[in-house]
């Protein structure tokens, strides 16, 4: 025996607040990218590497991990904007993408 619920069309307003979609998918991007531990260690060893750039040469040791890990997660990185690559000699070297966190700072500070 089935039963039929009748429904009732009632068209729902958007709150004025709620962050389109176009907004919303780049940043749920970012954030998926941050939501790693090892990307977010290698984030800060980056940041605090002496000129802010870090030969990858030195990155596997102190996070404990293999090269070809290590350039999963630099990739990773890299491709969301959040390290810039550049190549010398054998070594890359990696920095802090200058506007890579722009998007999620000014998302927080519209609604914290």
């Amino acid at each position: 025996m089935s039963r039929v619920i009748a429904t009732i069309d009632c068209p729902v307003a958007a709150p004025k607040n709620l962050m389109p979609a176009s907004v919303a998918e780049p940043l749920a991007d970012l954030l998926k990218v941050l939501a790693d531990p090892v990307r977010l260690r290698l984030l800060r060893l980056v940041a605090d590497a002496p000129d802010t750039t870090a030969c990858s040469c030195h990155l596997p040791g102190p996070l404990g991990i293999s090269q070809p890990t290590l350039s999963h997660h630099l990739k990773k990185l890299v491709d969301a904007g959040l390290l810039v690559r550049e190549q010398r000699g054998r070594w890359a070297h990696y920095r802090l993408g200058s506007q890579s966190l722009l998007p999620l700072r000014e998302y927080l500070d519209s609604c914290c």
